[in-house]
């Protein structure tokens, strides 16, 4: 993470709110929230990134030049079902892609290596087969058993 997202985060005080999940309980803990909210069951987390934009460091090129026409670092989060922070990782050049981004994240790591301590798959109302307990993000980001993109 950058320093300066870094500072602001902590000067806003998301650090001391922000809360990942390292056991199965909070994990469902996390999902009911989604379910109450959103009416979205087995939901983990909402992910995507942003774009910050940066002056361009001397000696870069393109290194951090992004398709949107600027320089820029990516901020990757997950957010719960209010909109809170669960992970942030910042400071990835922006000429990588979302999908690009994610798989350098210690959270990707964690994710294909099955050390999230997630839940194991449920029965649903109505469905025959267990589904997984997934996150969410928009099309840029590749649909895994945890993973998908509505």
């Amino acid at each position: 993470m950058s320093f300066e997202i870094f500072v602001l985060a902590e000067r806003m005080g998301h650090f001391d709110m922000m809360v990942f999940p390292s056991k199965e309980e909070e994990w469902l803990k996390v999902a009911e929230g989604f379910n109450n909210m959103w009416q979205f069951e087995n939901c983990l987390g909402a992910v995507d990134g942003k774009h910050i934009a940066i002056k361009q460091p001397p000696g870069s090129g393109s290194y951090y030049y992004n398709y949107k026409g600027f320089f820029s670092v990516v901020l990757f989060a997950i957010v719960n079902a209010n909109y809170e922070f669960t992970y942030v990782s910042c400071g990835t050049n922006g000429r990588i892609s979302d999908g690009g981004v994610i798989k350098k994240t210690d959270f990707y790591n964690l994710l294909i290596t099955d050390s999230l301590k997630l839940p194991q798959p449920v029965n649903m109302r109505g469905i025959q087969n267990k589904l997984p307990f997934v996150f969410i993000g928009d099309e840029a980001f590749s649909l895994m058993t945890n993973f998908m993109t509505p």
